[in-house]
């Protein structure tokens, strides 16, 4: 199974079904804080509704050719959140990735280190061109993340989603392969793929 440890807390691994029980008793323990910027929680109202989101991910490794998409963020050895690609187009070879903690979990710099990872991993293994991100304008915290990693402010899509009495406008942060590599290069991304972009 493949597997990341990020430091002695923190580490990534892929889903498997077992987590159906932790998945869901997490979303509904952190329910009432995620609603602010999570528009999906409502579909969430069994562990069996857990264990087809993770049936899902898992069908995912067909289109990566056996790489997941997301994994889940796993605190201590306890599920704290997840974190992946909701979209790959492999037309254009970009990925969309989307994260969320519980609330328990916040303000340890989890989400930090994990984004990092996924940034590596997309660029390397999943061999994409570009990383993109979308988050409502308002969502201060999660819009600091690719802030710091060096992404790109591209535009903003209005009332892009509807969370459940209001629409939110999304904003769309993008980071190239070409622009990853200038700032750095600490997986040693070879030449070769690198001569590709």
């Amino acid at each position: 199974m493949l597997e990341y440890k990020l430091n002695d807390d923190v580490t990534l691994r892929m889903f498997n079904t077992d987590d159906a029980d932790a998945l869901f008793k997490l979303t509904i323990a952190s329910k009432p804080y995620l609603r602010e910027w999570l528009g999906w929680l409502d579909y969430i109202e069994t562990i069996e509704d857990s264990r087809k989101n993770i049936e899902g991910r898992i069908k995912g490794l067909i289109e990566t050719g056996g790489f997941p998409k997301s994994f889940a963020v796993m605190y201590k050895g306890v599920l704290a959140g997840t974190i992946g690609f909701n979209e790959i187009d492999r037309g254009i070879q970009c990925g969309t990735v989307g994260y969320w903690l519980g609330q328990d979990f916040q303000g340890k710099g989890i989400m930090s280190q994990a984004l990092e990872t996924i940034i590596e991993y997309g660029f390397r293994d999943l061999k994409l061109n570009k990383i993109e991100i979308r988050v409502a304008t308002g969502n201060v915290k999660s819009r600091a993340l690719p802030e710091r990693f060096g992404f790109k402010e591209e535009g903003v899509i209005r009332d892009a989603e509807w969370l459940y009495d209001r629409y939110v406008d999304h904003v769309i942060y993008g980071l190239l392969r070409h622009e990853y590599l200038q700032l750095n290069n600490p997986l040693n991304i070879d030449h070769e793929v690198e001569n590709r972009v």
